[in-house]
This record gives C-alpha cells, structure tokens and sequence, in this order.
C-alpha cells in the first residue's frame, strides 16, 4: 500500500483502532480481525474528516474503509442526514446499506435508508419520515428526492463516492456536482475507485483540499485466489456440455456464468434448467424486484447457477462464489477482470473457466492475457474426451 506515495507495510487490526465498543461488538460478529490495507490506509483520516482519494482492486474491504468511520461519527440522538454514499447502480447501493446496517446493529438508533430507481418512491419516502443520519443512493434517485424536497443535505458533514469511476463513466457527473453543491457542511468527501479516471480527478480537483491519496496495488499478496483457465472448443455448440461438465466434475455449489448480451443470457438459462441445474439469469431488462429476489436466492445457496450480464460484475455482495464460467468472452479486458473478481474473494481459491469457441475469442483471450499479465492456463480436449494442458 502507497499512502501520498510513500510506501507503508503494516497490518492493523480493528481493536488496535480506537474504535467504540458498539463497532467493535459489530466486526467481532462479522468474524473479522485484521482491517485490509484499504482499510488501514483510510480509517484513520476519515475519523479526522480528512479528503481521501483510494484506488483499491474489487474485493479488497472498500465499504468498510469508509463505512466504519461514517457510523463512528454519528450520534444517535440527531436525526439529520450527516452521511451520503453515492454509488452508480441499485445492486452496489443495497450492498453497502446492508454492510453498514450489519456495523449499526449494536448502535441503536443510527438509521441506513437506501434511494434507488426501479422501487416506488412513495415507499422511499415514508423511510426518510424516520429521519435516517446516513443516505445511501444512485444519483439519479438522489436528485429525485431533492426536487421533491423529501430530503434534505444541508446537515451532510461525509460524503463518499463508491466505484466513482464507474459512476462518472456512466454519465452521473452532472448530477453529482449538483449533489455535492448544495451539501454547505460537507467537512470531507471521500473518492473510491479500483481506477482512478482523468474524470475522477476532475471532482478531486475541484471539491477536496488536499486528499491524502491512497493506492492499494494489485501484487500478489492482495490479489484475489483464483485459478484462470480457458479451454479451447471445436465450436460454438459444444460450450454447454464443456461447462456442465466442469460444474459436475467440481462439485462447484455455488458458479456464475457470465454472457455478452441479454439473449444469451436468457437462452443459457433455460438449456441449464433443461439439464436439471438449478439457475436464474439476472440482466438489464429484468425487473428490480425480480433481480433483488435473485440475488437473495444464490446467496441463500438455492440457486447453483447465477446467469448474468455484466451488470452483476461489479459492485455485489457476493464472496463466496466457486467458480466464474465466461460463456462468452468480454469484449473488453476490464469486463474479464470484473467478472473473474467475484470469484476468490475474502481470502478463498477461486476458479474461472473461459471458454473460447472461435478464431476471435481466442484472439480476445490472447489480448487479454498479454495486457493483463495475468497467468491464464490453456486446456483443450483430447481424442478420448479428456482435457488436457496446453503448453
């Protein structure tokens, strides 16, 4: 980890924080011990209100690192907001909530509400009637309630901005220089990004006062477990039999499967139920309500097999995932990394299978490995059916 460019090395642990009683009953029950050095790097300057700038990899405690400081500071007994996360999509939103309600359970009377399209904002707006201290939302949602006046930032002292790059890739910037304009007690606000876009730098540049800057490099030691495979077929028609076969022969109870479009996404789902597998796809164009169920069902374990785009690469709480299948190959190298990211999380192995089919995804795989650095082993099937590593 670089802290302003200095290299620090250095395990923390929570009890040697200073953190109440209240948060530490909170970690001890999530069965936590040693913060992640995104953490270690980050806690301490947002309990003195301090700008923070982290770029950090997927996986790595990020909701944490601001998360615990921001219900360390709030006192019960006000009921203004003094907390706002933004982040770019309802999957992310839900997951910090749910992460920073499991740090207030023991500090009664700390409020968590989440803002999001695709739900009624009439339900939205008879939780903010409890006065919730911390706001969790997507811009877009934000501004709604804004407009209509059902919520208000004039009492904001913390402001985080999670997955920032993603965010202002995906068109937010208006709206988040708005939000961060009318917030006249802002103390500090906090970037967090697993990149850090010239766009980034940009809001960084014009509301914070000199950011402490904290890098946490992708080196061996925090990057994920995960054993990377592709495997070379004859053709497009023999993917599904390849994967079913690799989720049977690894016993894998837990896998997702990640495809480039909406159809196929749908059409893979379906030809898995028909071999008995029980599995759900998750896209865009699926309801909210439907895709929340889901997602609740494969953390539950009832579900073996999550089908999605790579709306669900990014941003959901899901770490104990098996093994990662690239139906498809990504078109881009950072979708690869995503997707195979949400496997070997929290310390565990992970496995990730891409299965390549033709001259092109071949080439992607190749283009993949060569820029990513990454150690991809190759394996194809022999004349008796049997895989084999490719040297």
């Amino acid at each position: 980890m670089e802290i302003n460019g200095e290299q620090i090395n250095k395990i923390d642990r929570y009890d040697e924080m200073g953190l109440s009683p209240e948060l530490m009953r909170a970690i001890e029950k999530k069965g936590y011990v040693e913060a992640t050095e995104v953490q270690a790097g980050a806690i301490p300057y947002f309990m003195r209100y301090e700008d923070v700038v982290a770029k950090a990899p997927t996986g790595t405690g990020k909701t944490f690192a601001f998360g615990i400081p921001m219900v360390e500071h709030i006192n019960p007994e006000e009921t203004g907001v003094k907390g706002v996360i933004l982040a770019p999509t309802r999957e992310l939103a839900l997951q910090i909530q749910d992460e920073l309600r499991d740090l207030c359970v023991f500090k009664e009377g700390v409020r968590v509400v989440c803002l999001y399209g695709g739900q009624p904002i009439e339900k939205q707006i008879t939780q903010l009637k409890k006065k919730p201290q911390i706001v969790v939302a997507t811009p877009g949602r934000l501004m709604d309630h804004m407009k209509r006046h059902t919520v208000r930032l004039d009492k904001v002292e913390t402001v985080v901005l999670d997955e920032a790059d993603r965010m202002l890739d995906m068109g937010f910037i208006r709206d988040v220089t708005r939000i961060l304009d009318l917030m006249p007690q802002r103390r500090n606000l906090g970037l967090f990004s697993a990149t850090i876009s010239r766009e980034v730098m940009d809001i960084s540049w014009v509301y914070q006062r000199d950011p402490v800057e904290i890098t946490v490099r992708p080196v061996e030691e925090s990057k994920p477990d995960i054993q990377q495979y592709r495997i070379d077929l004859g053709g497009r028609d023999q993917k599904l039999d390849t994967m079913v076969a690799l989720l049977e022969a690894g016993g894998y109870e837990r896998a997702i499967a990640f495809c480039n479009t909406k159809n196929m996404t749908d059409r893979l789902a379906a030809l898995l139920k028909m071999r008995s597998i029980s599995c759900e796809a998750i896209h865009g164009d699926i309801q909210q309500r439907i895709r929340e169920k889901t997602l609740q069902s494969f953390r539950a374990g009832k579900i073996r097999v999550l089908v999605a785009t790579d709306v669900a690469a990014r941003g959901l709480d899901i770490d104990d995932v098996d093994v990662v299948f690239n139906y498809d190959v990504p078109d881009e190298q950072e979708y690869y990394i995503h997707r195979i990211g949400r496997t070997g999380r929290a310390k565990r192995h992970g496995v990730s299978y891409a299965l390549v089919a033709n001259i092109t995804e071949g080439i992607r795989m190749d283009e993949i490995a060569r820029n990513a650095r990454m150690d991809i082993q190759r394996l194809k099937y022999d004349e008796d059916g049997c895989l084999m590593m490719v040297d």
